[in-house]
């Protein structure tokens, strides 16, 4: 009988985007098990794209049910193995009353000594690891060996669309020229990154323009009234605005068909890198946010960084970062050319820089 593993990840995108190797490497120990991922409503469409991923499990769903039909609903996933990769008291308890058998959660979250039947001594905060990595410490009940070496954590974030892309959008793509990319810009984080800026982001919508590339933002309806003035601004550089009008699918359609994506620490970055396009990500050094820990995997992920080491100036207020727009837009030109280059040559450039 093939087991069924629960993962439960029930944050932002890019974090589960960093827990699919979780996902790959259950897989790889037990050929022939079901993985299912619990998350939340705005992640299913990950879920959907990861080929190691059997279904998803709504958590914003199951939080709408009676008590009672909560239990029913996680005991029907027929689950023997539940990981709890992002600690959660209410879905803790609800496991344990449902009878998933292995319960794996971390020795640092109370309720998890009173709720799970493995602990895993695992502090986030100042570790060395990447995130990718610290999610797969969570199977050391099940594979206690070795930590995984980043480049084989690497090959198993993958994404593969699921939807085709509206027509009229793979018109919009297909009138570059030749030696022309199709870049997106996602200027802005929701609060979760550091951000480089907007007068940054509008030097290089420039640079991009006047180097002969097509430039393309992307961001939710809510980013796109914020972002109204400098896009009228920045009009004559941008192919087009397509903040709020991409669902989360078609945005996956779309970063697979463009050449490369440019923005912070966010779930995009993390996208953009897991469907095998290049992903530039943005990153002050401060930890734990420096790129360490939150870099993008994938076969053309990079990153740039300002090289200040255990920098500490802007923890207190991180509006102020200096660090992070030190990073100076003809850098990200620089790399971009890069691109163009590796395309030509048809070869994965570095995973840094």
């Amino acid at each position: 009988m093939s087991r069924t593993f629960l993962i439960s990840r029930t944050d932002a995108i890019g974090d589960v985007v960093l827990t699919l190797p979780v996902a790959g490497r259950l897989k790889q120990l037990f050929p022939g098990c079901r993985v299912l991922l619990l998350g939340r409503t705005y992640t299913q469409a990950v879920a959907e794209a990861c080929p190691w991923i059997d279904a998803f499990v709504n958590f914003d769903a199951l939080q709408q049910l009676t008590p009672v039909a909560q239990v029913a609903a996680l005991r029907n996933t027929q689950a023997d193995t539940v990981l709890h990769v992002f600690p959660n008291q209410q879905l803790a308890w609800l496991a344990r009353k449902a009878g998933i058998r292995n319960r794996i959660g971390t020795r640092n979250r109370w309720f998890h000594w009173l709720t799970c039947t493995s602990l895993v001594a695992l502090s986030r905060r100042h570790s060395p690891l990447h995130e990718a990595q610290l999610n797969l410490q969570l199977l050391r009940p099940l594979d206690p060996t070795r930590v995984v070496p980043l480049p084989e954590v690497a090959s198993l974030v993958r994404l593969t669309p699921t939807v085709p892309l509206r027509p009229e959008l793979q018109q919009l793509l297909e009138a570059r020229q030749p030696g022309q990319l199709n870049l997106i810009l996602h200027p802005r984080s929701r609060g979760s990154a550091r951000e480089w800026g907007l007068p940054h982001f509008g030097v290089l919508a420039r640079l991009l323009h006047q180097a002969g590339h097509r430039v393309f933002i992307t961001g939710t309806a809510a980013e796109g009234e914020e972002l109204q003035a400098w896009l009228q601004t920045h009009a004559a550089y941008l192919a087009a605005n397509l903040t709020g009008q991409l669902g989360l699918p078609e945005f996956l359609a779309f970063i697979a068909a463009a050449d490369g994506l440019v923005a912070g620490s966010t779930g995009p970055l993390h996208l953009a890198a897991a469907l095998g396009r290049h992903a530039l990500g943005l990153y002050p050094p401060i930890r734990p946010m420096h790129p360490g820990r939150w870099a993008p995997l994938g076969p053309y992920a990079h990153y740039l960084v300002h090289d200040k080491p255990n920098c500490q100036d802007c923890r207190t207020q991180p509006a102020s970062c200096v660090c992070i727009k030190a990073v100076e837009p003809s850098a990200v030109l620089t790399q971009v050319v890069r691109w163009v280059t590796s395309e030509a040559a048809g070869s994965p450039s570095s995973n840094v820089c």
